[in-house]
């Protein structure tokens, strides 16, 4: 294998294959070969720990919560800081070595598992791997040798997707690691706000274990993908119960698009604990706050919206922040993933990371062992720059999570049965920069006006901004939040189904056209298949982890579909 990195996680990943040389995400091949080390290292770990519960014994809330952050910082875009995962690789055997030692039983562990790289000579072609490349890059003139490093690490047999050489049980075991990892970013975030559910924190760590076991059958990795669609329910539950207990429902509500006269600090990402903590720091500073891209269902939640200098968002999807992150002229907190590198140091110098997020030369702030986070840096910038310079006008209307749309639901019965409404397209999903994308614009543009969009995540960019009226009321976009936010999409196409009296989802007026990019698309594709939806259509290309056979299987049981163009899809989705 002459490839320095192989990595096929996201939607735009190169020629919709594989990246082997660079990420189209800006991650390098050392620091992919560094995620994959830790996603293995994390495996044996998860062998480990799945075996002590089966012998009784407790695993503690922070290990759970470790490794659901091992996940969650190799998620696309999360974190490129490359000491970070040289760390973590290097905590989880430590933490692996004091596990095994508690064991009754340690036969017939994995070698994944057993694999200690401080007491043996592989300890620098894996664990060391980013030392010797640091080293390479500080100064020694041995440059070649870095090269002979990637090479070396490119070609290691047990380490990587590539690792496994079927490419069917390949395909089934990265769809479920990609959905592990997208349900991981649901439970960091509620672990964030205190709520955890120790079954799924077992259930990820022993599926994990499970993707080490080759003999497993292929029936048995579907009925495993399927499964973790059911977790992920539960996972998604988990979420909006921390989120609605702790800040409100949601509630209809308008943002402004513009901008005030006080200098301000842009917050992008998803932690809502993050944003809160923020606004309780920036009270009365003069500073004010502005989410940017998945944040802005921040302003939705009735004990964030509370805060009268959250004065907005400021524009649009993750993709663009190198030009919004420059004119904004503040500093900007980035709380989970959704980095775009910077190139421009006059902005980079005012990025901030916290979480599972990471850029090396950005300042990382760190909780404190209460949960803490000191933002006193941040806000001491802020007031040193100027306010934001404005780059549109407006307001956009969001909150129609599940509980706000039941609310409305005699309203929404109403046009559907008097024909005012005769169908729901739920393009929900992500954003991003392939040009392909400007498809879901044209679609909803092209959408008849009896029709409404229910929406999650930041594909809602796409439309959000367009004049496309409203039906008796209703608004013809209705943005239920973050990505994090699909379950309630789930919920009201669950509770027409109840309200119309129907036996099967399916027989419902909504059609699915979903964008998708990473792992947190997977884990609500794979959640959407559990609970029986069918004939849904993924864009704007079909996921490059797919073998042949998997997506036989997929569009054969499933109904699962690309698209095209505008024209023909509208057909097809309307007949």
């Amino acid at each position: 294998m002459e490839n320095k990195m192989f990595c096929f996680q996201c939607q735009e990943t190169a020629g919709c294959t594989g990246c082997t040389k660079f990420g189209v995400c800006g991650k390098s091949p050392e620091l992919a070969n560094m995620q994959d080390l830790l996603i293995y290292v994390t495996k044996g770990l998860s062998e480990v720990t799945t075996r002590l519960r089966k012998e009784g014994k407790k695993i503690d809330k922070e290990l759970n919560h470790f490794i659901t952050l091992n996940l969650f910082t190799t998620i696309t875009n999360a974190n490129f800081d490359n000491g970070v995962f040289y760390g973590r690789v290097k905590e989880t055997l430590r933490i692996k070595s004091e596990l095994i030692s508690k064991l009754d039983n340690k036969e017939g562990l994995s070698e994944v598992a057993l694999w200690d790289a401080s007491s043996n000579e592989e300890m620098d072609k894996k664990a060391g791997l980013l030392e010797r490349i640091n080293g390479v890059v500080r100064g020694s003139k041995e440059t070649k040798s870095l090269n002979l490093i990637l090479k070396e690490k490119s070609n290691s047999d047990e380490v990587g997707v590539l690792a496994t050489k079927d490419e069917d049980v390949r395909s089934l075991r990265e769809l479920i690691t990609y959905g592990l990892k997208g349900l991981s970013a649901y439970s960091k975030h509620a672990n964030a706000l205190g709520y955890d559910n120790e079954e799924i924190d077992a259930f990820m760590q022993e599926t994990l274990a499970k993707l080490l076991d080759d003999s497993l059958s292929i029936d048995e990795l579907i009925a495993l993908t399927l499964e973790t669609g059911k977790v992920g329910v539960d996972g998604m539950a988990l979420l909006d119960t921390a989120n609605t207990t702790t800040y409100g429902n949601p509630e209809i509500t308008k943002v402004n698009i513009g901008v005030g006269k006080n200098p301000g600090i842009l917050v992008s990402g998803h932690d809502l604990k993050d944003i809160e903590q923020l606004l309780i720091q920036t009270e009365g500073t003069g500073v004010d706050v502005y989410t940017h891209s998945e944040m802005l269902p921040a302003h939705y939640y009735p004990n964030l919206k509370k805060y009268k200098h959250l004065v907005g968002n400021y524009g649009n999807a993750w993709w663009k922040q190198k030009e919004e992150f420059e004119s904004f002229n503040g500093p900007i907190l980035m709380t989970t993933n959704c980095i775009v590198p910077p190139k421009n140091e006059s902005y980079k110098s005012r990025m901030y990371t916290t979480g599972a997020a990471g850029f090396e030369g950005c300042v990382h702030i760190e909780a404190d062992e209460n949960g803490f986070k000191d933002f006193s840096a941040i806000i001491e910038q802020a007031k040193k720059c100027n306010a934001p310079t404005e780059i549109e006008q407006g307001e956009i209307i969001g909150g129609f999570a599940h509980a706000q749309v039941l609310a409305l639901a005699d309203q929404v019965v109403e046009a559907v049965k008097t024909g005012a409404i005769k169908k729901f397209f739920v393009m929900a999903g992500c954003d991003g920069r392939a040009k392909s994308r400007n498809y879901y614009t044209d679609f909803a543009k092209a959408l008849p006006k009896d029709t409404v969009i229910l929406t999650a995540g930041c594909a809602k960019y796409k439309y959000n901004k367009l004049d496309l009226g409203d039906i008796n009321g209703i608004p013809r976009v209705l943005d239920a939040g973050q990505c994090n936010d699909s379950y309630s999409l789930a919920l009201i196409a669950l509770k027409l189904k109840e309200v119309f009296e129907l036996q099967d989802i399916n027989e419902l007026p909504i059609a699915f056209n979903i964008a998708w990019y990473e792992q947190k698309a997977v884990i609500v594709l794979l959640s959407l298949l559990y609970l029986g939806v069918k004939n849904i259509h993924l864009g704007p290309t079909l996921p490059a982890f797919l073998s042949p056979n998997v997506a036989k299987v997929l569009v054969e049981n499933f109904g699962i579909g690309g698209i095209t163009n505008v024209e023909d899809d509208m057909k097809m989705f309307l007949e």
